[in-house]
């Protein structure tokens, strides 16, 4: 069997000498690992800041606007609990998925002895990452904002600043499902307010003057409707990961391979 430059090129990536380990830095000790994770990107977290004040001026058009001045009790109590329901676990799980870990590899250990502790086998294979030293498990990912490599890395959302991974994956999921369904509520509710007011005087149907009420409803409407549209995709695409097993890289890469 004739063997290629690659084939050279991974067997030698397995031998320690190659790794350059003594040019890493040992990992942080063990009562450093619980701290809490969170990435300091300024774009990331506007972008979070953002996000929540989305969500704080929907709930307010729906509380103030359309559910208090309406005359049905038991239709604002009815729409006024679900919807709010619905934001808090969409903010929980923004929450979760911006502080959980979403998988990081321990930085800096590709050292000798962890090299030798893995007791690799002749031509089995291992990668170390140049950028943050670290021996990178199978699927796993560099990224650049988080500087580390994650496993299972499906991408960087700067939305809820911090990578889409292994262990975040699912509150992900979670945001953006709460999202689109407050989104659709969202809408619904403002088809039947601006029916409501047609129907009656403006003036009656809301606390605010018409041309407010008016321009806080077309304001809410372009919001759920860009949101619905976004996270709609978003879920439908992550749910076709989770059940194909395959991450948003994975995707890009075999695409790649294809045109190449």
């Amino acid at each position: 069997m004739m063997i290629t430059p690659i084939h050279r090129f991974r067997d030698i990536e397995r031998k320690p000498e190659y790794l350059q380990p003594d040019k890493c830095v040992p990992p942080p000790s063990h009562s450093s690992l619980g701290a809490m994770w969170f990435i300091r990107d300024g774009c990331g977290i506007a972008c979070a800041v953002v996000t929540w004040m989305l969500v704080v001026y929907a709930d307010f058009v729906v509380l103030l606007v359309m559910l208090v001045p309406s005359r049905d009790y038991i239709y604002s109590v009815i729409n006024g609990i679900l919807f709010n329901m619905l934001a808090l676990l969409a903010l929980a799980s923004h929450f979760r998925a911006m502080l959980s870990d979403p998988g990081a590899v321990p930085k800096g250990n590709a050292t000798k002895e962890f090299i030798e502790s893995l007791q690799l086998k002749p031509g089995q294979v291992v990668y170390k990452c140049p950028k943050c030293c670290s021996i990178k498990p199978d699927r796993a990912h560099h990224c650049s904002v988080c500087k580390r490599c994650i496993r299972k890395m499906d991408h960087h959302c700067p939305w809820v600043n911090n990578c889409v991974g292994e262990n975040n994956q699912k509150y992900f999921v979670l945001f953006t499902m709460y999202i689109a369904l407050i989104s659709m509520h969202a809408l619904i509710m403002v088809g039947f307010h601006f029916l409501y007011c047609f129907e009656e005087d403006w003036t009656k149907c809301s606390s605010f003057s018409p041309p407010t009420t008016v321009i806080l409803l077309i304001l809410l409407c372009f919001e759920a409707l860009l949101f619905l549209i976004f996270t709609s995709v978003m879920f439908g695409t992550q749910v076709h990961s989770i059940c194909t097993d395959e991450t948003g890289n994975r995707t890009i890469e075999k695409g790649r391979e294809k045109m190449g």
